[in-house]
């Protein structure tokens, strides 16, 4: 059976919050029986846009990450609701607004930190995938129909089809620890999981410093190589897509018949500035 999934491209994201807009202009004050209650004006933010900034002084990178109800295949809260959580039969996961008040243990029950509280109504609520709209024939979400990028893109497949295209585009999903099966997946994610590490080579020379491109930059780990780069006409260069925390490099610079040796411990994202060889 074809179910409903949400591909966001981490890299066509602006964070001009047009889809967190478009959710509060069809939620707020307005109630959709069966579906959901009103959003309350203020404190929710169902669909909500991390920033990430990666990097120090000219070396830096930003990235913003649309996030929402997750709508997972082993969702916590529908184990714990009760019946007042229902995982619909197209992939789709729907808090009941009568059955789920006072269950404000429901929030807590979420890894992905996506259901919120309305203190007046005394309900938990989320992101509901528009599931009423799609329900009348709508083949968009309202923040897919906002978004002037198209980082968004609901799409409705069956399991072996969306596990292929997850393989090919190299989609993720947050949080894959948790073993929640998100139906929320994400292209381009290491902008906000990963990090890097980069610099810029320069030489001096008759008391003029100047940019070095095209040196052999190499990164290695424990003595093993990891990546290699070329310096571009700026000197810079950056190794992307690597873990946090995962500790000390070695960075090896090649160039004018010259090789100078930089270590590196990683943390966070670093741009060791400007190295002289």
């Amino acid at each position: 059976m074809k179910k409903w999934n949400m591909i966001i491209d981490v890299a066509e994201c602006t964070n001009c919050n047009l889809c967190t807009l478009s959710a509060m202009d069809e939620y707020v004050g307005n109630a959709w029986p069966g579906y959901s209650a009103p959003m309350p004006r203020h404190g929710h933010r169902w669909i909500d846009i991390k920033q990430k900034e990666r990097g120090q002084g000219t070396m830096v990178d930003v990235a913003y990450v649309p996030t929402m109800c997750n709508h997972c295949d082993d969702a916590p809260c529908v184990a714990k609701g009760g019946g007042a959580v229902k995982k619909r039969d197209d992939g789709i996961v729907l808090i009941d607004p009568v059955a789920s008040k006072g269950r404000k243990d429901l929030v807590e029950s979420c890894p992905h930190g996506q259901i919120w509280w309305n203190e007046e109504l005394q309900i938990p609520q989320a992101w509901t995938f528009d599931a009423h709209l799609l329900d009348q024939g709508w083949q968009q979400t309202r923040g897919q129909q906002a978004c002037p990028t198209g980082a968004m893109r609901a799409i409705k497949a069956d399991d072996d089809e969306m596990a292929r295209m997850a393989s090919e585009e190299s989609l993720e999903v947050m949080k894959p620890e948790a073993g929640t099966r998100p139906r929320v997946y994400y292209r381009n994610l290491w902008r906000f999981s990963k990090c890097f590490i980069g610099g810029s080579v320069a030489s001096e020379a008759n008391g003029v410093v100047d940019c070095v491109e095209g040196a052999a930059v190499r990164l290695l780990k424990d003595g093993a190589e990891v990546a290699t780069a070329a310096t571009d006409n700026y000197g810079d260069f950056k190794f992307d897509r690597l873990d946090e925390d995962s500790g000390g490099y070695t960075i090896e610079i090649s160039g004018l018949g010259r090789t100078k040796t930089i270590q590196a411990k990683l943390g966070v994202s670093i741009s060791l500035g400007e190295i002289r060889i």
